[in-house]
């Protein structure tokens, strides 16, 4: 069978991370949620996404497909019915479609016509992008436990100081000595040729992706992601950094999600509640407004290529956009558009051409190519952001 992923109808209250993606390549928990479709099934999927996303993320249709909404995460419930759709059926949870049968010949969907299956079993979905790291403790739980399935860990080095050393698995090649690990209150996963150097303390539930590395000293705990070949030092609870983003340095990141190929400078830090205690409200690009969020706890959400200078202040409920550059004294405002270039004092706009040569730059360290697909991407992102820029 050929699975496809489409955005479905919450893709706008995902952004900024789903203008350079689709809601497939969200990593919450270990692994994305592509990955996780594909590790259930078996099999590789394709997506239906954005024009502009479809060169570098294209859909490769069949004769029958089963089309998937990315926003769900699977489960094996789940999969267990989807294996066994069949033409003219959808599975539905509540009114919201998980998935359904097509064939290559169907241009409108009328469900109607189909019948429905209801899921009625739990199951996360990430709605809001404050839900990567809310609902991501649950996330790693259900990665750890597929992941990990019949496998053995390699050994844990007898330097470390081990709580619950059942809820620890270590891939190949990793590395970590004379370090803190308690699984105690959830699963640590360690990803391969991953590395948590001397005198860190971790807390599970955290998923250490492939090549990742906490720095020396780092103070790790609350569900946290970090992901492939991200550093991470200083203090960090609840967080998700999706892959190739650094926070290298002390500071405090709470709450919080960065996309890819961000950069907190030195001592930054973002607070993660607001000194009333009140709920905290976070930049709505679908509504073009400030949502609530239901959260109390609620920090820092940066777009890929975002970057900020040394001793950075990021105010409780803060989104940033795509590559934009932050820097200076003060607090800059709650929300920061893409391409903007300054802080508190203001912001002119982050001319491309400087920052394709930026991102040339930064990818070309991990030996990564920094693509005519992706300068498409990034160009159109600065084109559909203007409205949101004042200069």
């Amino acid at each position: 069978m050929n699975y496809i992923l489409f955005d479905g109808p919450v893709r706008n209250q995902l952004l900024p991370f789903t203008y350079t993606r689709p809601v497939a390549d969200i990593r919450v928990g270990i692994l994305t949620i592509r990955e996780k479709w594909e590790q259930y099934l078996k099999t590789t999927t394709t997506t239906v996404t954005e024009d502009y996303l479809s060169d570098k993320y294209p859909m490769v249709e069949m004769e029958e497909n089963i089309m998937l909404n990315a926003s769900y995460l699977p489960n094996p419930e789940l999969i267990e019915l989807i294996i066994g759709l069949e033409k003219n059926q959808a599975i539905f949870k509540d009114e919201d479609v998980i998935a359904f049968f097509t064939t290559e010949a169907e241009e409108d969907i009328d469900f109607d016509k189909f019948e429905a299956i209801e899921f009625d079993n739990d199951i996360l979905q990430i709605e809001h992008t404050w839900d990567i790291f809310s609902k991501n403790g649950e996330a790693i739980q259900q990665d750890f436990d597929l992941l990990t399935n019949d496998r053995t860990s390699q050994p844990i080095p007898s330097s470390n100081n081990v709580i619950a050393p059942e809820n620890i698995f270590i891939e190949e090649g990793a590395k970590l000595e004379f370090t803190t690990l308690n699984a105690s209150s959830g699963p640590i996963y360690i990803g391969k040729n991953a590395e948590i150097m001397e005198g860190s303390i971790i807390r599970g539930p955290l998923a250490l992706c492939d090549n990742a590395t906490i720095k020396l000293g780092a103070k790790i705990y609350g569900p946290t992601t970090i992901g492939p070949f991200s550093k991470v030092g200083g203090e960090v609870n609840n967080s998700v950094l999706f892959g190739y983003s650094n926070k290298g340095h002390d500071g405090f990141l709470g709450n919080s999600v960065l996309g890819e190929w961000c950069n907190l400078g030195a001592d930054t830090n973002n607070s993660n509640l607001k000194n009333n205690y009140a709920e905290v409200r976070l930049w709505d690009y679908d509504t073009e407004r400030f949502a609530r969020t239901g959260l109390q706890f609620c920090g820092l959400m940066m777009g890929d290529h975002s970057k900020c200078g040394i001793n950075t202040m990021f105010n409780t409920g803060t989104v940033v956009g795509v590559n934009a550059n932050i820097f200076g004294s003060g607090f800059p405002r709650n929300f920061v558009p893409s391409y903007s270039w300054g802080g508190a004092s203001g912001f002119s706009t982050y001319l491309t051409k400087k920052a394709f040569e930026v991102a040339e730059v930064v990818m070309s360290r991990r030996n990564i190519e920094f693509t005519l697909q992706d300068k498409a991407i990034l160009e159109h992102v600065f084109e559909i952001t203007k409205k949101y820029r004042k200069d």
